[in-house]
């Protein structure tokens, strides 16, 4: 799976190099996330902008990671979800639990800067 993670100002940013999001990269991606909550991470961003198509396997894995990320007192975020994704996202009511965010600043933003809680 194409993906890399950063460590900025506190914030786990994990960037999605794939352009569709589906059950076959999953297990890599969920493990990737599941390595920086176990390490410590507590604030979770997930960048989308690659990604162009999930499918109802991808909602259920962020949903995994949202119950995850919170249950260790974090938060996750996404940021540059494109309008097909984000229709997925909406329909399900999966963005009821997990903010969207149209860019990685504002989503770094929203954490509340470096030393904030969640």
């Amino acid at each position: 799976m194409n993906l890399t993670t950063e460590d900025r100002e506190g914030i786990s940013i994990v960037r999605v190099g794939e352009t569709r999001m589906m059950y076959p990269v999953l297990a890599d991606f969920s493990a990737a996330v599941t390595t920086l909550v176990d390490d410590g991470a507590r604030k979770v961003l997930i960048d989308f902008s690659t990604v162009d198509y999930i499918d109802s396997a991808t909602i259920g894995c962020l949903m995994d990671l949202y119950r995850q990320i919170t249950a260790a007192g974090g938060a996750l975020r996404l940021c540059g979800v494109q309008r097909r994704v984000e229709t997925m996202l909406t329909m399900t009511g999966a963005q009821n639990f997990i903010p969207l965010h149209t860019d990685e600043a504002s989503a770094v933003k929203s954490f509340g800067g470096p030393h904030a809680q969640n």
